[in-house]
């Protein structure tokens, strides 16, 4: 997918837009502007988030570009159907899990269902910023909630992702790359198609790059899931791949 960016100065617009009526108005010039390049296509582009009252983690949007939209509260998930439509996000009933939580979670969650459960929400999309876009949006109560968007990878790497499982050794050794530094230890693993563990290599191996979102412990050994994005034009210097942590398989403490 790929988006050209246009400045848009709405910031007089969202300074304007208190009331769902104002916001409305400001939507429509917004929607209007972002035509040419598709709205819908810029929600998908991003991931979007944003910080609610005492909650420990952020309320995250994904507008996938197969019309699924996935929340993610500090307690459980959320999913509805979505689309774009006379400058509204329009949502079907939202469906999620039903663990009990902690009240500033519970409450994040009512913020949630107040957005996007059987909605018709105006919103506007600011791309002055495109590496920070940022998305308001008017609850069903008239609260505003802006999101800042951060660029999903499969918009960034102009790519879909390869999924690999690295089992990650409690320890890590000096290596030398472009420069002296300290490397995971990795071995690759494969499952079936109903999750039974296949294969297992049999030796470590020093990995060079990062894992975005990964954080080593040392003692714990992990398998984790990892999305793998192919870098067309990576630099003299640069890995030809980009590597995210999607999942923790398994972990153990190792004495």
């Amino acid at each position: 997918m790929k988006i050209k960016f246009l400045a848009i100065a709405l910031f007089p617009l969202m300074l304007a837009a208190c009331q769902s009526g104002d916001i409305q108005k400001a939507g429509d010039v917004a929607v209007s502007i972002l035509s040419q390049q598709k709205a819908d296509q810029t929600l998908a582009a991003y991931q979007w988030s944003t910080s609610t009252g005492n909650a420990p983690k952020p309320l995250m949007l994904n507008f996938d570009d197969q019309g699924r939209l996935s929340i993610t509260t500090s307690c459980n998930g959320m999913g509805s159907s979505w689309k774009v439509e006379n400058n509204q996000i329009v949502t079907g009933a939202l469906m999620g899990t039903q663990m009990a939580c902690a009240e500033a979670s519970m409450q994040q969650e009512r913020i949630a269902k107040d957005l996007f459960n059987e909605r018709k929400a105006p919103f506007i999309l600011d791309l002055k910023d495109s590496q920070q876009p940022t998305l308001t949006i008017v609850s069903a109560t008239g609260q505003k909630y802006v999101f800042t968007g951060k660029m999903t990878p499969e918009s960034k790497y102009q790519t879909q992702a390869e999924t690999i499982f690295l089992e990650i050794s409690p320890e890590t050794k000096p290596c030398t790359g472009v420069a002296p530094q300290t490397c995971l230890q990795v071995r690759e693993v494969k499952y079936s198609e109903s999750g039974v563990k296949t294969q297992v290599d049999k030796d470590w191996t020093l990995f060079y790059d990062k894992i975005e979102g990964f954080t080593h412990t040392p003692n714990e050994r992990q398998i984790i899931r990892v999305k793998r994005y192919e870098i067309k034009h990576p630099a003299a210097d640069q890995s030809k791949y980009a590597y995210i942590h999607d999942m923790t398989v398994e972990r153990s403490t190792v004495k």
